[in-house]
């Protein structure tokens, strides 16, 4: 293993497989009414149903990038133990976590380590579709591509991760600032729930509304359906939930039963970004051969 890659907390991956490859991940916070969280810890698990529970009873909870001291502990230890690095950021449109972790990775690399090597890669991705793209990276390391060209397809290939969301509860998009607070007490009202993409820009945007949660569930699998990369069989899919796990679970079966994947990843939506959505959140993700 000639380099070592770095990620967010925000990739959503579970305990196992950031241990089965070795990945080292930076803990992105959240606060629940003054009390500071890490959404990651090693060995430690976050009980999310008490979590999105506490969303829908009402608690403010509040979130925050990694703290720039746990940067540079991970990667001060990674440079002085003789290895290069690889960083893939949370999408910079959603957050600030990529530009300010890079940047202090930057400094870091030229003022103290100038012999070791570092490429950042902002993935432009978000949960599980974030994760998606840094078990693929991961994947390359392991057959043999040096740190450069992983991180050159990292760059070329971003935009070929489809990101496809649903909400249950307007309100979390109303209060995120994605929505009017029109829009949200109309669309209750009239039960309607809006389909989300991830963006050629890193932005989550609407792109259809229906009526009813079954119809929104549906809606993600017609994405895949019209976009997923042949040989859809041999996709890796990857759904993300907030405490919906029968829905997540539905939306897999659907693809299972029509196109024969076998590869499913489905794990909980992790805290800072179920705080922004909400419960009953459902994200899919997967690789497609159009561009967003």
């Amino acid at each position: 293993m000639s380099f070592e890659i770095v990620t967010d907390s925000s990739s959503n991956l579970p305990e196992a497989i950031i241990d089965q490859y070795g990945l080292h991940v930076l803990a992105l916070e959240f606060n629940i009414e003054g009390e500071v969280y890490r959404s990651y810890l090693k060995g430690e698990v976050t009980d999310l149903g008490q979590f999105y529970t506490m969303m829908r009873e009402g608690k403010v909870i509040t979130t925050s990038l990694p703290s720039l001291e746990d940067v540079g502990t991970l990667v001060r230890g990674l440079f002085e133990a003789g290895k290069d690095v690889l960083y893939l950021g949370f999408d910079s449109a959603l957050s600030g976590t990529y530009e300010n972790t890079s940047s202090y990775m930057q400094q870091l690399q030229a003022n103290e380590f100038p012999e070791r090597k570092l490429r950042c890669v902002d993935t432009l991705a978000a949960a599980l579709g974030q994760g998606l793209f840094v078990v693929d990276a991961v994947k390359k390391r392991a057959a043999g591509a040096t740190l450069d060209e992983v991180a050159d397809w990292a760059q070329q290939s971003r935009l070929n991760y489809a990101h496809w969301f649903t909400v249950e509860d307007l309100n979390y998009l109303q209060r995120g600032g994605r929505l009017s607070k029109g829009a949200a007490i109309a669309g209750t009202l009239l039960n309607i729930k809006p389909v989300l993409h991830v963006d050629a820009e890193g932005r989550l945007v609407p792109v259809e509304k229906v009526r009813g949660r079954k119809k929104s569930l549906q809606a993600l699998y017609d994405q895949f359906a019209a976009s997923a990369k042949e040989p859809v069989a041999k996709q890796s899919v990857y759904i993300s939930h907030a405490d919906a796990l029968e829905d997540a679970t539905y939306v897999a079966e659907l693809i299972r039963t029509n196109f024969g994947v076998t590869d499913f990843l489905i794990n909980d939506l992790d805290p800072v970004i179920g705080a922004h959505a909400g419960p009953g959140t459902i994200a899919l993700f997967y690789v497609t051969d159009k561009d967003r």
